[in-house]
């Protein structure tokens, strides 16, 4: 499986990855009312137009805000949609209508037409669950080729990648509540991370 190029180093979005809220927290046995910071989620909306056609709504996801583009990209690339990084035209976010509102709507230009029935479900995907409103168990076998041989990692290369993917997790820093996906060069090096409140966002975030 070939990679799709990174598109965008971050996409726009008004909404925070991080909100700052009052909380209670309990403590041997008392309440206690203070400030922490809490992971964003918020609900996005993805579509995609080809030439000469009607705007497709595909999904519905909760994500945390934040490198949107990557998002929707990776997404249509996981989902079988689309194959390599030439196919797309431009990525619109909408506008929203309130400045203060955060921009939840993600638009994919194609060059080519895509198939509305190729793209249905059923409701919104939440952020826990990656299979979420697909109609069928042929819209959750997986359709891609098997992965080529690659290169043979020390061990201790592989013992310590969770360790340098927590130590560049910002956002789990200040929330503790977000998942994170990585890509390493084979000598243990971190190239890139992204981070969600869904395991499967976090990692279209990465493949986008």
């Amino acid at each position: 499986m070939q990679l799709l190029p990174l598109l965008h180093q971050h996409s726009p979005s008004s909404a925070p990855s991080a909100t700052r809220m009052r909380i209670l927290a309990l403590r041997q046995d008392t309440l206690d009312e203070q400030l922490d910071w809490l992971a964003t989620e918020e609900p996005l909306e993805m579509r995609v137009q080809g030439p000469g056609q009607e705007m497709v709504r595909v999904a519905v996801t909760m994500r945390t805000p934040g490198h949107d583009h990557e998002l929707v990209v990776g997404f249509l690339y996981t989902e079988g949609l689309i194959h390599t990084r030439h196919e797309i035209v431009a990525i619109q976010t909408e506008n929203s209508v309130n400045d203060q509102a955060p921009c939840n709507v993600v638009t994919v230009h194609l060059t080519h037409p895509i198939n509305p029935t190729a793209v249905q479900r059923n409701f919104y995907a939440t952020s826990s669950c990656g299979i979420c409103g697909k109609a069928s168990l042929d819209q959750i076998a997986v359709h891609c080729a098997p992965v080529a041989p690659g290169p043979v990692l020390d061990r201790t290369v592989l013992e310590a990648l969770p360790t340098t993917l927590r130590h560049a997790q910002r956002l789990f820093a200040q929330t503790g509540g977000l998942h994170a996906c990585g890509l390493f060069e084979v000598t243990g090096q971190l190239v890139s991370l992204r981070e969600d409140v869904g395991r499967h966002n976090a990692v279209d975030k990465l493949v986008g």
